[in-house]
């Protein structure tokens, strides 16, 4: 019976070890797209705008996910004795969680245009988004409509581009607006 357990237990530990590794690669191929998807930065034709955030930056940005993994980095280690799974599932789950959160820490390229918001290698149609009521200091809070608790979208980078995005935010999100247009390079939109 000891041993049905144990093989329950890393049986767990290898499908949670298997879809946090496929979290993993999934954000990574999406980050991998960022620079293709936002080749220049500054003004964009047609009145759009992209810029980049720094590491700092990201760190605010992402405080609340740093915290959750910190803690889910500990996680494991109070239930291998408990639950007699290997060591190894816990180690390999570590090592997946600390290139998740390097992801998380590296510089993002963020663009904004009449249609669409580009962010962490996603495009986010405007009617998918709404401004968050209650808008903190150093960055800006998007909202995913009918994500509920799951649909935070911050938006990071140096004070100077923020206060041009969310000029161009409002902008987006008002449909009656008229958008401001110029000769540079945009980012691809269907």
């Amino acid at each position: 019976m000891a041993e049905n357990l144990l093989l329950s237990a890393n049986m767990v530990a290898a499908t949670a070890v298997c879809i946090l590794g496929l979290i993993v690669a999934w954000d990574a191929f999406w980050l991998t797209r960022q620079r293709s998807d936002i080749p220049v930065l500054g003004e964009l034709k047609n009145g759009g705008f992209a810029w980049q955030s720094e590491g700092p930056q990201e760190v605010i940005r992402q405080w609340g996910n740093l915290a959750s993994m910190a803690a889910m980095i500990a996680l494991p280690w109070a239930l291998i004795g408990a639950s007699n799974t290997s060591y190894w599932y816990a180690i390999v789950w570590d090592a997946l969680l600390s290139l998740h959160i390097i992801s998380l820490l590296i510089p993002k390229r963020y663009a904004i245009t009449r249609t669409h918001l580009f962010a962490d290698g996603q495009r986010y149609a405007w009617p998918r988004l709404r401004l968050a009521r209650r808008q903190p200091a150093r960055r800006i809070m998007l909202l995913r409509k009918g994500w509920g608790i799951f649909g935070p979208l911050p938006l990071g980078g140096v004070q100077n581009d923020l206060s041009v995005a969310r000029s161009r935010i409002a902008l987006a999100l008002n449909t009656d607006a008229d958008w401001p247009q110029n000769g540079r390079k945009d980012t691809e939109e269907e």
